[in-house]
């Protein structure tokens, strides 16, 4: 096989970029992706589950869904966190046909923005930060200026 069959059969494998955050505290983690941003469940895990999903019982990982973005979420056993500040230098970006009309569905739904959207790199650029200081942005082509800031009408 040469190498650029190799090439092709590598990219024909992978398919997707699936950020995995630790989270200290899963249901505040929930609230804010699946509650706030509108993320869906897909797959989880909850440790020592019987076969009839306990009442009790709490995930500890899940699989969430946004249109075609994913996103993973395991909360760290409390003996295995981590000392130092979680999210410090990550920023996981989405692309998106509106970033400016998913801004107005999480203000919505509650979400307070790190920043008023604004355009960057030929972008409006959406901020939000989830309750572990990962830094989440929403992004979409636009043809406004450099710096361009959203004005809230009152």
């Amino acid at each position: 096989m040469d190498s650029t069959t190799e090439a092709t059969n590598m990219s024909a494998n992978v398919k997707q970029a699936v950020p995995f955050f630790g989270v200290t505290d899963m249901e505040s983690s929930l609230r804010f992706y699946v509650d706030g941003l509108g993320f869906a469940i897909k797959r989880y895990w909850i440790p020592d589950r019987d076969e009839e999903y306990p009442a009790n019982g709490k995930i500890r990982w899940c699989w969430l869904e946004l249109g075609d973005a994913a996103i993973m979420l395991q909360e760290f056993m409390p003996q295995r966190r981590p000392k130092e500040t979680l999210g410090t230098g990550v920023s996981v970006n989405f692309m998106c046909e509106d970033a400016l009309a998913l801004y107005r569905e999480f203000k919505s739904r509650g979400i307070q923005m790190r920043n008023r959207p604004s355009v960057g790199n030929g972008l409006w650029v959406v901020p939000v930060t989830d309750p572990d200081g990962y830094r989440i942005e929403f992004a979409s082509p636009t043809d406004a200026p450099e710096e361009t800031e959203l004005e809230e009408s009152v």
